[in-house]
């Protein structure tokens, strides 16, 4: 799904303020084999099982947040630290 451009223009991460973007279907593809693997959680330290289908990123990427049904989940505790993302495209 497309997120509206004006909607992507005004969003950023509620933590940082760092612009968002659109993950990569590579950059998904890395999440979603780490969440395989185990041990990732988000920020409020939830373990992550289910694979995510979208994502924001910040323009950093060192942040990302899931998109479900079409929304953005922007809350600070719900964000995934690339960090613990091996071999994660940059």
């Amino acid at each position: 799904m497309a997120l509206d451009r004006r909607l992507l223009d005004i969003l950023c991460c509620p933590v940082s303020k760092v612009s968002v973007r659109v993950a990569t279907a590579e950059e998904i593809d890395a999440l979603n084999a780490a969440i395989a693997a185990g041990g990732i959680q988000d920020a409020g330290g939830n373990a992550l099982t289910a694979p995510i289908e979208e994502a924001l990123i910040t323009t950093d990427s060192r942040t990302l947040y899931r998109i479900e049904d079409g929304i953005p989940v922007m809350l600070a505790d719900q964000g995934i630290k690339s960090a613990q993302l091996e071999r994660f495209p940059s």
